[in-house]
């Protein structure tokens, strides 16, 4: 009885945040869904982050209603991304808790040359708007993952997917983030493809940089005494 009830509970989520889409802005998909489900539900939205986890166990007990405050917070959060960063696709996902979390993928071929891992001036752009959305929600935490397609060695990609994901990061901080938000940054070459990499336009699809804000133990705490906004 209990698997029947999970499974129907499932599906309905399911049919609940089914995809939307902002035009001209970037892509916000499976808004609501952290107010509704909070972290009692993991990895419904944001499917395709099964392999990597976000963040770490916090080992400390987040109650329903405070999984649900933080899923709010994380709508507003995607939203606002969403809002400001043209060229990046904006989810909501759950972190290694349970918990409502928010990921935004870059798209390489926009962010850097073939091989490089040099920012151009539009990435540069795109991740000064994409800055403010971070200094806005400093009790967020960041983890980026770097990426590549298949093509090469491993001892190509992975530190060419860990530049990119450093070139980032040090470009978000030159735009005033704090150090102390970013927790993670990983280069994990061309594992977790997106798309197939015996195509061009699957080959660009996993050349990518992927950035996930979750709660950091400022918001915790916060949801747990029920003040977070």
């Amino acid at each position: 009885m209990k698997k029947l009830r999970f499974t129907a509970l499932v599906l309905g989520a399911t049919m609940l945040f089914s995809c939307q889409t902002k035009q001209g802005t970037g892509t916000l998909i499976g808004t609501g869904g952290g107010a509704v489900l909070g972290g009692i539900i993991g990895n419904i939205i944001g499917k395709d982050t099964k392999s990597t986890a976000i963040g770490s166990a916090i080992g400390a007990v987040v109650g329903a209603g405070a999984g649900t405050l933080i899923g709010r917070h994380m709508d507003k959060v995607a939203a606002e991304a969403s809002s400001q960063v043209e060229n990046a696709k904006v989810e909501q996902v759950t972190d290694a808790n349970g918990l409502a979390a928010v990921k935004l993928t870059f798209d390489s071929g926009i962010l850097f040359k073939t091989n490089k891992a040099d920012l151009n001036a539009s990435s540069k752009n795109e991740l000064a708007k994409f800055s403010k959305v971070l200094k806005n929600n400093d009790d967020c935490l960041v983890d980026i993952h770097g990426y590549t397609d298949s093509t090469g060695s491993d001892a190509i990609n992975q530190p060419l997917s860990y530049n990119r994901a450093q070139s980032v990061a040090n470009y978000l901080v030159s735009c005033g983030v704090s150090t102390s938000q970013f927790k993670n940054v990983t280069g994990l070459g061309s594992s977790n493809p997106v798309a197939d990499n015996a195509t061009a336009s699957g080959r660009q699809l996993n050349r990518r940089v992927e950035v996930f804000l979750y709660a950091g133990p400022e918001m915790i705490e916060a949801a747990n005494k029920g003040t977070l906004k």
